[in-house]
C-alpha cells in the first residue's frame, strides 16, 4: 500500500492517523506524509470475482469522465495497482446516507439530488465497453437449490432466511419472473449496488456515490428499486423504535399485538415514503422517456431489497429476528404484486 502510495507521490501512510472502516473488503483512510488524505481499499474475495470488480470499477473510471451530470457526484480516484488489487481515492470528509439515515436528518432535497443523479447515469451513454453480465443476486435457482460449498459456509441465522424462501412456492415463481423481465429489459449504465450507505454527504450537501465496483449495464429499475427498498425496510425496522413518534402514539410497549404492528408499519411508512416520492421525482427531471414496464420492474426490485437485507442481516446474527420477518414479509408483497404497490411507492405507472 506505502509503494503505491509513493508511486503515485503521495507518500507513505502516517500510522497514527489511519483508522479502518469496516465493509466486504479491506480499507484504510488516513493522511499521508504529503499531506494528502486518502481513502485505499483493497478488493477482497475470490480472485475470478476480485479481478471482474475492479475491471468494472475502472471501467467506471473511464466512463464518468464523459458525464457531466455525474461531475462533484463521485470520489477522485488518486490511482490503483490492479495486481495489488489496490484502489485510492481522495478522502471524502462526510457522514454516510445511513448515518443520517439513522440520526432523520435525510431530508427531501438530499433524495431529490441522488435521484437526479441516479438519473444521469442511466441517461448517460457509454464511451466503452462496458460488463454486460447479469448482476449475481436475485437467483430464483439458489431457491430451488444451493451449492453444498455454498451451504456450508452459511450461518444457522443464514440457512434459517434461505429455508423461509425456499419453502415459499410463489415467491420463487415471483423471483423467477423479475429475472426473466430483467434480462429483457433496456441496459443502461447501472450502479447495482446501491444503498444509502454508499451515499457520502458533506457540509455542501452534495451526494457523492461510492463503491463501484458492480457497475455494468444494467436495467436502470434495479437502482431505483433499491433506493425505494432502503426506506422501505427502515419503515419496518422502526416499529420497534421510537423514531418518528409523537404525542399519545408514541412508542412505550415491550411486546406489540398484530393490530399494533400493522398500524405502526403504516405510521412509519407514511412517515419515510415521501422521500421515495422526492427521488423519484428528481430522477425524472433527468430520465422522462421510460419503457412501459419500468416502474413495475423497480417496484419488484424494491420488494427484492428487503429480502436481500434478510440475508445480509443474517450474516451477522444468529437467529432471524420477528421483524426481519416482518420486512421480509413486506418484500415478499412487492414481489407478488408489484403494480399494486408501485403507486404506494408514488412510481407513475407508464402504459
Amino acid at each position: 500500500m506505502d509503494a503505491l502510495l509513493v508511486r503515485l507521490g503521495l507518500g507513505a501512510l502516517v500510522r497514527d492517523s489511519v483508522s479502518a472502516p469496516v465493509g466486504r473488503n479491506h480499507a484504510w483512510a488516513g493522511d499521508t506524509t504529503s499531506g494528502r488524505r486518502v481513502f485505499v481499499k483493497r478488493l477482497v474475495g475470490p480472485e475470478a470475482d476480485v479481478r471482474a470488480r475492479m475491471k468494472r470499477l475502472l471501467s467506471f473510471e473511464e466512463f464518468v469522465g464523459h458525464v457531466d451530470g455525474l461531475r462533484g457526484h463521485v470520489p477522485a480516484l488518486l490511482g490503483f495497482d490492479e495486481d495489488a488489487q489496490l484502489v485510492v481515492f481522495a478522502h471524502v470528509e462526510a457522514e454516510s446516507g445511513a448515518e443520517l439515515m439513522v440520526d432523520q436528518t435525510f431530508g427531501g432535497d438530499l433524495a431529490f439530488a441522488v435521484g437526479r443523479a441516479i438519473g444521469c447515469l442511466h441517461a448517460a451513454v457509454p464511451g466503452a465497453e462496458l460488463d454486460r453480465s447479469l448482476p449475481s443476486l436475485p437467483d430464483a435457482g439458489l431457491l430451488r437449490a444451493m451449492p453444498l460449498a455454498m451451504y456450508n459456509e452459511l450461518s444457522f441465522a443464514e440457512l434459517e432466511a434461505w429455508r423461509l424462501m425456499q419453502h415459499d412456492a410463489a415467491l420463487i415463481e415471483a423471483l423467477e419472473v423479475l429475472q426473466e423481465w430483467e434480462s429483457r429489459a433496456p441496459r443502461v449504465p447501472s450502479h447495482c449496488d446501491f444503498r444509502v450507505d454508499q451515499l457520502l454527504v458533506g457540509d455542501d450537501h452534495v451526494p457523492i456515490l461510492a463503491d463501484w465496483e458492480e457497475f455494468r449495464l444494467a436495467d436502470p429499475a434495479r437502482d431505483v428499486g433499491s433506493f425505494a427498498g432502503e426506506w422501505l425496510y427502515r419503515s419496518v425496522l422502526d416499529i420497534v423504535t421510537r423514531r418518528g413518534d409523537t404525542g399519545p402514539s408514541a412508542f412505550d410497549d415491550l411486546e406489540l399485538t398484530h393490530d399494533q404492528v400493522l398500524a405502526r408499519g403504516a405510521e412509519k411508512l407514511e412517515r419515510l415514503l415521501p422521500l421515495v416520492h422526492r427521488f423519484w421525482d428528481g430522477y425524472r427531471t433527468v430520465r422522462t422517456d421510460l419503457d412501459a414496464q419500468f416502474t413495475v420492474r423497480a417496484t419488484a426490485f424494491a420488494g427484492w431489497h428487503l429480502l436481500d437485507r434478510l440475508i445480509a442481516g443474517a450474516a451477522q446474527s444468529q437467529r432471524l429476528s420477528g421483524i426481519e420477518r416482518a420486512a421480509a414479509g413486506i418484500g415478499r408483497g412487492a414481489l407478488l404484486t408489484p403494480h399494486k404497490f408501485a403507486p404506494l411507492l408514488g412510481f407513475e405507472v407508464t402504459t
